[in-house]
């Protein structure tokens, strides 16, 4: 059985000290292939030389509504390196993560849209998928997707487990990439939006080091716990995990490796 971890962050600092061991662990577990997604510039930056450097994994560069300077300035400066290192690498195969967080940042809300209408355009130059991150700001975000042609679509990462986004993410032609909340114990309407998503629109991720699945929960999370994911949604949809592994992996494939191509005419 072959998985691939359609969004994890192996930049991150918690992997610092045995970051290279680990991922020829994550390998050898039968994950063989993830994206090492790009958050901010320096995660941009790092998660493209990841890809450059291991074989079965890829990447996103993009600024997420977290990550995003104070002034539009600054911004321009930012999404200018960051379309360099999308331009750099065949491996680099979507912008992102991008979108809206009014969770964490409730002041910049104006230039949270600016930098998703923006890197929305840059995807769409580059002939590439995006990434979408998105809390507490469903109805804006949706609001964006529709006023905004996206040529190559995306993904919902860590989709937020609320009907009415799904159902209209699904509408405008976008995949739904399930997390380690869809095991928690108190997620009570997973199975609910496992069940509405399709099997040609469904990915499984990690976001690792972060939201562990059960029984890994409060852990450092790693793409090895993807398999969990992938459990949990046979279960609610009464299939095998094989299944679900095969279906999740041709789809990632899809829209992630299918498109990494058009950035060599640059």
């Amino acid at each position: 059985m072959e998985l691939f971890d359609s969004h994890a962050h192996l930049d991150d600092e918690k992997f610092e000290e045995d970051r290279d061991t680990l991922i020829e662990q994550i390998r050898e577990a039968g994950v063989t292939k993830l994206i090492s997604a790009g958050y901010s510039l320096e995660g941009s930056k790092k998660g493209k030389e990841l890809a450059d450097k291991y074989d079965f994994i890829y990447t996103t560069a993009g600024i997420s509504p977290n990550d995003i300077p104070q002034t539009e300035e600054e911004l321009w400066i930012m999404l200018s390196e960051i379309q360099k290192i999308a331009k750099q690498s065949k491996k680099v195969v979507a912008i992102g993560e991008i979108g809206l967080d009014y969770y964490w940042n409730q002041e910049n809300k104006e230039l949270q849209k600016v930098a998703f209408k923006k890197q929305i355009e840059l995807a769409n130059q580059l002939k590439l998928p995006i990434v979408i991150h998105t809390r507490e700001a469903v109805m804006d975000t949706l609001e964006i997707l529709k006023q905004e042609e996206v040529t190559k679509k995306g993904v919902f990462h860590c989709c937020p487990l609320n009907r009415e986004l799904v159902k209209e993410a699904l509408k405008l032609g976008f995949y739904i990439s399930f997390a380690g909340p869809v095991t928690f114990k108190n997620s009570k309407n997973a199975n609910e939006i496992i069940e509405m998503v399709p099997n040609e629109r469904m990915l499984i991720e990690t976001d690792s080091p972060y939201l562990s699945p059960e029984p890994l929960r409060g852990r450092r999370n790693d793409s090895r716990n993807v398999k969990f994911i992938a459990q949990k949604i046979a279960e609610v949809k009464g299939m095998n995990i094989e299944e679900v592994a095969k279906i999740t992996y041709q789809n990632a494939e899809r829209i992630f490796l299918n498109s990494k191509k058009d950035i060599l005419d640059f």
